[in-house]
């Protein structure tokens, strides 16, 4: 454990980094719990607390001229443990029956890439800039977030002589994130409203755990099959990751894991005795409640980690692209998104996670979907349909899309 303050950089290691990010999600729940519109909008506590830490960092930055900076490994990890989670839930039936709505909702996001990067492109020319600078305030940095611009700013800079891509890349991404963690949650309470929509059946939380399933004890041993069954599925995807990498194939682990924990728990025969002398701990609370701390300070150490200072130069641009985007990610949601998945409340729901797949990242799209699904109700096909679209398919898709932009535009 340790503070290190070297060259005017204060710099937490990541034990510290952990702690601090537990302490903003208990100050995003202590101001949801005391402003009512943060709660009537679903915005996720993480995003609130975040967003303050962000801008109480900067406000540091720019009185002292002192920079803080943390060690985000632990974060990472985080990350597999959510996605982890969300695999172990998911049953066969379950993905079969979500076949179609996940085609649709594929379609539609692999559309609504294409037109994003149009998008960016249209505002960059308005500016007379390069069209690759609407590139990097389209699909690079908002679908794709802060890993995928990172990947293509240096190419996009070297090849079309833009010296600052990666800081226009990284400050899209940030934007994105904050707009996306902040339009799901209004769009699915608007769509719930003026259609009066409420869940099918009464489902588990597939995140967290309601007040009501409150009084459901969960023991020391529940939460540590929990643990142990999370680790074999991350074991196993850690294998398949590095198999498919020796194929030439990148995916972020946390994706590999997903699919070792939709397999594992597809494959497990329900009678199988296990030594901890429970069933396998699909959709137990134990596993709800892990992945609710998981996403949420994973999503906290993210936003309070923003150097909003290194943005400010580049705001202009940036801020009329992503207005622009801002506008056709609302339109898309409301009037392709909700029709095409059904207007029904699994819709209302996958709209708050499109609105964070639109211009941020999966953790945002789940967490979006997470305020939803604890303030009104569960949508399980929702937590089945949309992390199968951003945590796999998008990937893909933008390693398409992208290069043929770049060749074309």
């Amino acid at each position: 454990m340790e503070i290190v303050f070297n060259n005017g950089v204060l710099y937490f290691n990541s034990f510290f980094a952990v702690t601090i990010g537990i302490l903003v999600l208990f100050v995003g729940r202590r101001l949801n719990a005391a402003f009512k519109p943060l709660q009537e909008f679903s915005i996720p506590e993480p995003v609130t607390g975040g967003i303050l830490f962000s801008l109480l960092i900067a406000l540091v930055y720019v009185t002292t001229s002192i920079e803080i900076e943390f060690n985000l490994a632990a974060r990472d990890v985080l990350l597999v443990y959510f996605f982890t989670t969300i695999g172990i839930n998911a049953s066969l039936k379950d993905l079969l029956k979500g076949g179609k709505p996940l085609l649709v909702l594929l379609a539609i996001t692999i559309g609504y890439m294409v037109l994003q990067n149009l998008t960016g492109i249209s505002v960059a020319k308005l500016f007379g800039l390069d069209s690759a600078v609407g590139l990097l305030g389209g699909s690079v940095s908002l679908i794709g977030g802060h890993g995928t611009a990172i990947a293509w700013a240096p190419r996009i800079g070297e090849e079309f002589g833009i010296s600052n891509a990666m800081e226009i890349g990284i400050a899209s991404a940030t934007f994105g994130l904050i707009l996306a963690s902040l339009m799901g949650g209004p769009i699915a309470k608007f769509l719930i409203t003026r259609y009066q929509l409420k869940p099918n059946k009464d489902e588990q939380l597939d995140i967290g755990i309601s007040n009501t399933e409150g009084n459901e004890q969960i023991t020391g041993f529940d939460f540590l099959d929990a643990i142990f069954a999370i680790h074999i599925c991350a074991i196993v995807g850690f294998i398949l990751n590095e198999a498919i990498s020796e194929l030439g194939l990148q995916l972020p682990l946390f994706v590999t894991c997903l699919f070792a924990g939709i397999v594992i728990t597809n494959l497990i025969p329900k009678s199988l005795p296990r030594i901890s002398g429970t069933k396998w701990p699909s959709r137990k609370p134990a596993i709800a409640l892990i992945a609710d701390i998981s996403l949420g300070t994973f999503l906290a150490m993210s936003l309070m980690s923003m150097q909003l200072w290194t943005l400010v130069d580049l705001a202009g641009p940036i801020f009329a692209i992503l207005s622009a985007q801002f506008i056709v990610a609302v339109l898309v949601n409301l009037f392709i998104v909700f029709p095409a998945m059904g207007k029904t409340y699994d819709a209302a729901v996958v709209c708050s996670g499109f609105g964070g797949i639109s211009l941020g990242s999966t953790p945002t799209a789940m967490a979006n979907m997470s305020a939803v699904s604890q303030r009104y109700g569960n949508s399980h096909q929702a937590f089945i349909i949309v992390p199968l679209v951003c945590a796999f398919f998008i990937d893909l898709a933008n390693a398409l899309i992208i290069p043929y932009f770049l060749a074309n535009f």
